[in-house]
This record gives structure tokens, C-alpha cells and sequence, in this order.
């Protein structure tokens, strides 16, 4: 990462119904609001929208941290317990470190207000010399969750340099 660049961030939204039409992704754009406005110096936010599938999640995710040259790329949506919520299974295949930390400090940043965030799933890892992150669906539990994470996310993008 080039200091004078601005930071290249992936931001995947993963939603069956987002994608087809039915509604509008609000996660996505309050992910670049709640980050934008914590990083402190310019992001460039490559933007995709699937649905839950986790063949063509996981190769995004690839592209995204390969390709793409994002050095971070968080994803919304898809970690649930539903049958469907695959982005857990997708990133696992994608990352060669897995870094369980992240999705337990959002269930604990969740918990004490929403008692069903235990049910959460993300998790988070490394893929090549990218930072993924899965953060919720709901636009709400992403400004809360995001923030506690930014120093960790600072951390590792130093350590992936």
C-alpha cells in the first residue's frame, strides 16, 4: 500500500433479494459511510452486489483481493443461520488464515442489545496480503460493529504491508 494512494477497499454486499431488485442494498453504502468517516485519509471502494452463492462469493472475494488489488474488502450480509447464509463457507475457502476474532468481537459488541446476535456467523481471514471482513446485513449492526474493529483493521493491513 502506497501512502499517498487511497486505500482500495472491496465492498461486497451478498443478498439474493438486493440483487435481483427487490430492494435497494442499504448495507453497502452505509459500509462506505461508517468506514469513510473512521479511516481518516481517501478510500476508493470497489463495489459488487451477489446473491447468496457461494461459488461466485468466493471467487469475488479472490478477484477482489487479487486482481481488484484491495488491500481490505468487507462484505454485508449472508451470516445468518438460513440455508442460504453462505459468505462464512464462501470467505473460508478464500482466505489462507482465518482470524476468528473479528466475529467474536461483533457478537460481543451485539450481544448486550440484541441477544440474537450469537446466531451471527462472520468471521474474518487473510487472502493473499488482503484483510476480509463479513460484517451483518443490517444496516444498524454495521455502524455499530465497524467501529470497534478499526483498530484490528488498522493492525493487520500494517502487518499484510
Amino acid at each position: 500500500m502506497n501512502p499517498s494512494q487511497p486505500l482500495r477497499v472491496g465492498r461486497l454486499t451478498l443478498s439474493d433479494r438486493a440483487s435481483a431488485g427487490i430492494y435497494e442494498d442499504q448495507s453497502g453504502p452505509e459500509i462506505e459511510r461508517v468506514f469513510a468517516g473512521l479511516w481518516g485519509s481517501p478510500v476508493e471502494f470497489i463495489r459488487r452486489l451477489l446473491p447468496d452463492d457461494r461459488a461466485r462469493i468466493t471467487e469475488a472475494l479472490r478477484d477482489l483481493c487479487g486482481p481488484e488489488g484491495c488491500a481490505l474488502v468487507i462484505t454485508t450480509g449472508g451470516t445468518g443461520p438460513s440455508p442460504r447464509d453462505v459468505t462464512p463457507e464462501a470467505t473460508r475457502d478464500a482466505i489462507d488464515k482465518e482470524l476468528p476474532g473479528f466475529g467474536e468481537a461483533m457478537r460481543m459488541t451485539s450481544f448486550p442489545t440484541v441477544p440474537t446476535a450469537i446466531l451471527s456467523r462472520a468471521t474474518a481471514g487473510i487472502c493473499g496480503r488482503a484483510l476480509i471482513v463479513n460484517l451483518p446485513g443490517n444496516p444498524k449492526a454495521i455502524a455499530e460493529c465497524l467501529p470497534p474493529l478499526l483498530p484490528a483493521i488498522r493492525e493487520a493491513l500494517h502487518h499484510l504491508r
